[in-house]
Formats: structure tokens, sequence, C-alpha cells
């Protein structure tokens, strides 16, 4: 049977983990793509410094092109044990296109937030590569943007406003999975 995939983009801090998790509570498994970024810098002796990651992220797509990272995900998706594998971080529309060539089911879901709400959230959330201040909050939008985000973002299926309380991007998340799924 083939594997349905939903991916979801959005801005960082916008919500993407959190529609991620909703999604494999209901029982469908995840793949992160930051986990490759991730990865790729703890096998180069990197801290997980925004800086850092924001190098390895380029660096992938320069040497192997745009679709690279989804290209690193292929193998997790085919091992993933459900039906419907949720892809958390889609980055650009070439990223789309590379899960479309082996998996046509692809749907794409768009979480977006605004940028003071995501940079409060990601202050809050103090995982190793979140913006402490302002000005790195913007470079790193900037940098994702570089990459096709935005263009990842205006092009999808389905949007969900995350600007209310977790409970709310609960419900969106649930009542559009239940459609889609």
């Amino acid at each position: 049977m083939e594997k349905k995939l939903i991916g979801i983009a959005g801005m960082p801090g916008a919500g993407k983990s959190l529609v991620a998790e909703y999604l494999k509570q209901a029982g469908h498994s995840i793949v992160v793509m930051g986990d490759v970024i991730r990865a790729k810098a703890k096998q180069r002796g990197l801290k997980p410094t925004p800086e850092n990651l924001g190098e390895v992220m380029l660096k992938i797509r320069r040497d192997e092109g745009p679709g690279a990272v989804a290209r690193h995900c292929i193998s997790k998706i085919r091992k993933a044990g459900s039906p419907v594998v949720v892809i958390d971080g889609v980055r650009s529309l070439e990223e789309v296109e590379e899960f479309r060539k082996e998996f046509p089911d692809f749907t794409l879901i768009a979480v977006h937030c605004s940028p003071r709400n995501r940079f409060k959230r990601l202050y809050a959330r103090e995982r190793s590569d979140d913006p402490a201040l302002w000005m790195e909050f913007l470079e790193r939008d900037l940098r994702e943007l570089k990459v096709g985000l935005g263009s990842a973002i205006a092009m999808a299926d389905h949007i969900i406003v995350n600007e209310g309380p977790k409970t709310q991007l609960e419900s969106a998340a649930k009542r559009l999975i239940g459609r889609i799924a």
C-alpha cells in the first residue's frame, strides 16, 4: 500500500511541531526534516546553535540541490510504520516535488503565525537553536525564506492560522486531518 504524506510548512515558531504531535497522537508516523540538519551538524562536530544549523542547512542545499533534505528523508518515510506519514518542516517547493515524485498522495499544510507571537514562542521554548534576540530571529526568518519557505507556504493545499491558545490549534488541526487523512 502506498503511503499518504502530509507535509507541514511554516516559519520557525508557527506551530508545525505541535500540529505534527497532534497527528502523531492520532496514530500517524512523523518524520522531522530538521533532524537531518541536526544530525549533519553533529557529524561535523558542530554545536546546534542557530548559526551552525543555518549554515549546515544552506550548505546541504548548495552541495546537493534544493530538494536534498527531502531526499534524505525518503528512506525514513518508507520505513515508517503507518500508512499516513507526517513530514514536519517542509521548506521549499523543490522539497514538495521530491516528495511527490516518490509519494504522489502528498498534501501540504501551512501553519501561519505573526512574527511577534512566533518570537515569543521561540524565546520561551529555549531550544538550542532558538533565537534569544529579535535580530537573531529576523536573521533566521530571512535564511528560511531564502531557501523557499515562503513559496511553500503560499502554495500549500491548506492553511491553519495559529494565533490563539494551543487548544485552538489542536482543534483546527484535528478538523483538517479529519478531512484529508
